[in-house]
């Protein structure tokens, strides 16, 4: 309320003041009921702007609320920031075991002057590109390394892709310079262990796991070479 309805809708008090000068005692009461008279004239004006004034406030706060954007309308809910991370896939592209390695492969290859399709057949053979396999006998990863190897080779986490074929390529560049350069006796090396291929007069040793396993690589390698790899 401003201070021009201050003014006009004060009312005065039922009695009289007792300094009224100049004026009698019946003009004084005339002139009080005259001002209640036009003091409960004006009180229904007055609500009635107040009403009037209510309803456009609460007009003017529901267009603000359909106005404004939801996080702008509830923010003083959240006393404290919030991240909002939002994301969403437009397609997948799914990829075969051998090309989610392929990159260290190459990088394993360039690094210990190996053929890719050597470590790829080798792989394949061992795990079927399986980085979490283990065998029966605790051979863990890609490359199948024993815990003993692998701590030689300088791997730390056998299941970690990377460091396993890192570390297979490793020990598959020792073999060769070992057996100079015979991929044959290379596999059965990788396979039963160099001491092994010692024992029976430097070829393949008799076992029928490590023979099939040789055979099987090779098969294997002359195809990637066949195709390029």
């Amino acid at each position: 309320m401003d201070a021009n309805d201050a003014g006009r809708h004060n009312c005065p008090p039922a009695i009289g003041l007792a300094g009224d000068r100049g004026l009698t005692l019946r003009q004084g009461q005339e002139r009080r009921q005259g001002d209640r008279r036009s003091c409960d004239r004006g009180q229904p004006d007055r609500r009635r702007r107040e009403r009037r004034r209510n309803r456009i406030r609460s007009l003017i706060f529901t267009a603000l609320a359909f106005a404004l954007p939801q996080s702008f309308k509830f923010a003083s809910v959240h006393l404290t920031p919030r991240a909002s991370v939002s994301t969403w896939i437009d397609s997948v592209t799914p990829i075969t075991p051998r090309q989610a390695y392929e990159s260290a492969i190459q990088d394993a290859a360039a690094l210990y002057d190996l053929e890719p399709a050597l470590i790829r057949s080798v792989i394949q053979t061992e795990s079927a590109f399986d980085a979490l396999a283990v065998s029966r006998a605790g051979a863990r990863g890609l490359m199948q390394l024993m815990p003993d190897v692998a701590d030689e080779m300088g791997v730390q986490d056998s299941f970690n892709a990377r460091e396993n074929i890192m570390g297979g390529a490793r020990l598959l560049r020792n073999l060769l310079n070992h057996f100079k350069g015979n991929v044959s006796l290379t596999l059965a090396g990788y396979n039963a262990g160099p001491g092994a291929v010692a024992r029976f007069g430097g070829g393949i040793p008799p076992f029928r796991e490590t023979r099939d396993y040789v055979e099987r690589v090779n098969s294997l390698l002359a195809g990637n070479r066949r195709a390029g790899d």
